[in-house]
């Protein structure tokens, strides 16, 4: 079994040769194929089917056995997870193992094509310090809305010192690694 410090620099690594080599383009087609659709068929054969509720038992199971720092939330209609220590980003700060320029992505790069294919959207924000937040609905939520509150709560990750410590990517609606706003 690979241990963690060689597959959290391995896969920042790969991202980042892929991406010199092959260009962009090349990279989201690795993250929604060979990650989305191959290595997490398990989270595709939940969440497609199953939707939020999918999503959910996804998630609690992933974060918890990656010893997370998280906070899930949900209604009816959305699922939020506010992630305040994410166990790779923080890994690869910690150890000094950054060769991509943006290995946060790799999340939308492969969440975001799944949760097109299952008829949701995801808002998504990273700050590079492995703190982040996501919402995921339904890409038409029956209101009319193309714009929906957040389901914000006191574990929302932004309220937390240190969230504005890095520059913010933001995703609005998200389907794909490259829908930033």
């Amino acid at each position: 079994m690979i241990g963690r410090y060689h597959f959290c620099g391995h896969y920042e690594w790969t991202f980042s040769w892929i991406e010199s080599n092959g260009g962009r383009g090349l990279l989201k087609t690795y993250w929604e194929e060979a990650i989305g659709e191959d290595s997490q068929r398990h989270a595709r054969s939940l969440i497609i089917p199953q939707g939020l509720d999918g999503m959910k038992r996804y998630w609690q199971h992933t974060l918890e056995e990656e010893a997370a720092g998280y906070a899930l939330t949900s209604d009816e209609k959305c699922l939020r997870i506010d992630i305040k220590t994410c166990p790779s980003k923080g890994f690869l700060l910690k150890n000094g193992l950054q060769q991509h320029s943006d290995s946060c992505d790799d999340c939308m790069g492969w969440i975001g094509p799944m949760m097109k294919a299952s008829g949701y959207v995801v808002d998504h924000q990273h700050n590079h310090q492995g703190r982040s937040w996501r919402e995921f609905r339904k890409k038409h939520d029956g209101n009319g809305s193309s714009d929906p509150e957040e389901l914000v709560t006191d574990k929302d990750v932004r309220l937390k010192p240190g969230w504005e410590s890095g520059p913010i990517d933001s995703f609005k609606r998200a389907t794909d690694a490259d829908d930033k706003s």
